[in-house]
């Protein structure tokens, strides 16, 4: 369904060198329970998995989280070379929103979820990026005023769905149709639903401000701007501090009418709250300057999210679809009167299935510009009526599941725009079928990277929504295993032998590059499987395979039989949500007897004896991402750690030399974000992937503090999920949150 050169530049010998400093002994531990080196000797929803990952258990995400720690790691120094793109160019990945050129024919602009803002000009064949590198790459709306000048919205107002949400800073725009961009406000809005410019005039703008998940207060509800962003005023307040404006539309046959839909949302260590009395829909009648609630048969007690839309070709024709305060489907209305009065539509098993339980993802109706009757509606199929709300049709094969985003194009009646978890696809029939998919669009959402040394052109990775992808196969990268796209292994001594699962752990191998497929879960045993169940080789025979469910498992014939070598080595499950107890990281030894593990509950394990005795060495960490064991040593070991810190004395990488009797503190002045993974390059050279890029170990400061540099330039400012090392051909290749994967030259 759905290639790349890996860069030449090289890591300086002195970096090299120095990292030979941060593997000394003397570093000062930092945070609780760490101590000096002794030198001497039931499944959660999909979107609890990253959220939890990156909190630090019992607390929300910290205000400007993601914001700070970029800031943090755009002021460390960059060591020499330049990251280079590797594809995938042709899955795409989630669009929030679409907005097209008022003066230039074929071109559409697409907001991409975590992947930041691209144009085409082919009438949405070929995207070309359109956002600054290093600005956050979170967005969450773009529009065109009539005179071509862009304003772009960032921070997805999605709540996640496989993926923490992250925040924006503001509403930029843009008056060279994108080649700049400045700050036009609203910074502390957290993440923007809509954007609306007025077509009578074009400095006239009003922004949906949705607000954080995580934190109430901020610039929340509609904001209206007279001097293109230069300052805005709040014209419609939100009832409490979770309410946010998701939505903001203009009747198209009457621009002095205004509609908007406010809604309560919050996502908290145990619980999300994505429904509450201040959600509904509003109306002004003068431009945006006063509103008043709209009730007439809508909620006006309490509801999930509403979306909105709004006919041309009928003045007062609205519909609404109502997502119920536990995720479910709500109701279909319309309105004859621009809504003052509602009626309910009959009930539609397979618009209420479109909603699945998670209406809070979707929230989008679209009319048809020339009949008011012909509706799509957003949920995880594209769901059609074209009588009004009556009958319902559901288009399921030839575009991608989950829709977000829709627009019509006035210069080709019947041509139009979608935006969904697969990217950009275009139907010149009115939405009824005739869709042609994008083919360059490069900003998918990674979990999870594989390499091989035998043909550095040989990529595997899981991708959020499109599955396991491999960059051979086809002429191009191609989906060989579907859901969400999790663990991808290549056997570093057989290229065709590959292993690849989806979540919670249900995984197969292949003897033939991934064409077949023979699933192995079933020959494992585990009381409870993470949604990113960890899969790896033995570092000496990759016939050998482990597999951590809350139990880890040993395989001694590549994946045909499994044995569990353990005790369960977490606390047990939870409650409602993650943490619920599951291994998230493996890491075996080059002695063939040494094995550690990493938990989401915080613990570190390991065994000196393959899995006759464990010794639990960590506990009361944070959720554990990655562990690299030294090849020379088995005794010495990095841990990495997720988790948001707002400055906490909590460490991000720790490092032991004595089989886990004592801990030193690495995390020196990374960014105060999770560390995704850590990996030992040539040499002893250490690199991690963060939320906010590549960094490689430097030395120690004269406080005493490890010191980290950025890796190399051309990475844009994306989260890394994972790093694949081969030494074989000096290169590390990076999996990243929103786009594709990315190759560098290391030692």
């Amino acid at each position: 369904m759905r290639a790349g050169r890996p860069g030449r530049a090289r890591i300086t010998a002195l970096a090299v060198l120095a990292i030979a400093a941060l593997l000394v002994p003397g570093a000062h531990a930092a945070g609780a329970g760490i101590q000096e080196d002794d030198e001497d000797g039931g499944p959660a929803a999909p979107a609890e998995f990253s959220y939890a990952q990156k909190a630090i258990p019992g607390q929300p995400l910290p205000r400007h989280a993601y914001d700070t720690a970029a800031a943090q790691a755009a002021a460390l120094h960059a060591t020499p070379g330049t990251w280079q793109p590797a594809g995938p160019a042709n899955i795409g990945g989630r669009v929030v929103s679409l907005a097209l050129d008022p003066a230039r024919p074929d071109t559409v602009y697409a907001a991409a979820a975590s992947g930041g803002l691209w144009r085409s000009a082919d009438a949405g064949k070929n995207f070309e990026p359109l956002w600054p590198a290093q600005q956050t790459q979170a967005m969450g709306a773009i529009a065109a005023a009539p005179d071509g000048t862009l304003y772009a919205g960032t921070g997805e107002p999605n709540p996640g769905g496989g993926s923490v949400t992250y925040e924006g800073t503001g509403i930029y725009r843009s008056t060279d149709r994108g080649r700049t961009w400045q700050p036009a406000g609203l910074r502390d809005s957290g993440a923007v639903g809509a954007i609306d410019v007025d077509p009578r005039s074009p400095r006239r703008v009003l922004v949906a401000a949705t607000g954080s998940l995580y934190n109430a207060g901020g610039d929340r509800g509609v904001y209206l701007s007279d001097d293109a962003g230069s300052s805005w005023r709040r014209v419609l307040d939100v009832p409490n501090g979770y309410t946010g404006a998701v939505d903001v539309q203009r009747d198209p046959a009457n621009p002095e009418r205004v509609y908007a839909v406010l809604w309560d949302h919050r996502r908290e260590p145990d619980k999300r709250t994505y429904g509450g009395t201040g959600s509904g829909v509003y109306r002004s009648d003068d431009g945006g300057a006063h509103w008043r609630r709209l009730g007439g048969g809508l909620p006006t007690v309490g509801s999930g999210r509403i979306g909105l839309g709004v006919a041309r070709s009928e003045p007062g024709r609205l519909y609404a679809t109502v997502g119920a305060t536990d995720g479910t489907f709500g109701g279909f209305l319309t309105s004859a009167d621009g809504g003052d009065t509602w009626s309910r539509l009959p009930d539609n098993p397979s618009l209420t299935d479109s909603q699945s339980s998670y209406s809070w993802w979707f929230g989008k109706v679209w009319v048809d510009p020339a009949d008011a009757r012909h509706v799509h509606v957003a949920g995880v199929a594209l769901m059609t009526t074209k009588d009004g709300g009556t009958t319902w049709t559901a288009e399921e094969n030839a575009v991608h599941a989950d829709q977000h985003a829709m627009i019509w194009d006035p210069r080709h009646p019947g041509r139009l725009y979608l935006g969904n978890d697969g990217g950009v696809y275009r139907s010149d029939a009115r939405g009824d079928g005739g869709w042609t998919k994008a083919v360059y669009e490069p900003w998918t959402q990674l979990y999870t990277v594989a390499a091989t040394p035998q043909d550095t052109g040989r990529i595997s990775g899981g991708a959020q929504d499109n599955g396991s992808i491999r960059s051979w196969g086809g002429p191009r990268f191609n989906e060989y295993l579907g859901g969400d796209g999790l663990q991808n292994l290549i056997d570093p001594t057989d290229k065709n032998k590959v292993y690849a699962c989806y979540q919670y752990g249900s995984c197969f191998r292949s003897t033939d590059g991934g064409n077949t497929l023979t699933e192995y879960t079933d020959s494992t045993t585990a009381d409870r499987r993470n949604w990113l169940t960890p899969v790896q080789f033995d570092p000496v025979s990759p016939n050998v395979l482990y597999y951590g469910g809350n139990r880890l498992n040993r395989s001694t014939d590549g994946g045909a039989t499994w044995q569990p070598i353990s005790p369960d080595l977490t606390g047990g499950p939870g409650h409602d949500t993650y943490p619920y107890g599951t291994i998230t990281t493996v890491a075996a030894a080059r002695d063939g007897r040494t094995v550690w593990t990493g938990t989401d509950d915080g613990r570190v394990w390991i065994t000196r004896d393959l899995g006759a005795h464990w010794t639990q060495v960590l506990a009361g960490q944070p959720w554990v991402t990655r562990i690299a064991v030294d090849p020379a040593d088995p005794t010495t070991a990095y841990v990495s750690l997720s988790g948001y810190r707002s400055g906490s004395a909590q460490p991000h990488l720790l490092r032991t030399r004595n089989a886990g009797t004592s801990w030193t503190d690495l995390s020196g002045n990374l960014p105060q974000a999770p560390v995704n993974d850590v990996v030992l390059g040539a040499g002893g050279v250490l690199y991690v992937a963060t939320d906010q890029g590549v960094f490689v170990g430097a030395a120690y400061g004269a406080d005493g503090r490890a010191r980290w540099l950025r890796l190399g330039g051309g990475l844009p400012l994306v989260p890394v999920s994972d790093l694949a090392y081969d030494p074989a051909n000096h290169r590390l290749v990076a999996a990243t949150f929103g786009r594709g994967f990315y190759t560098f030259r290391a030692p």
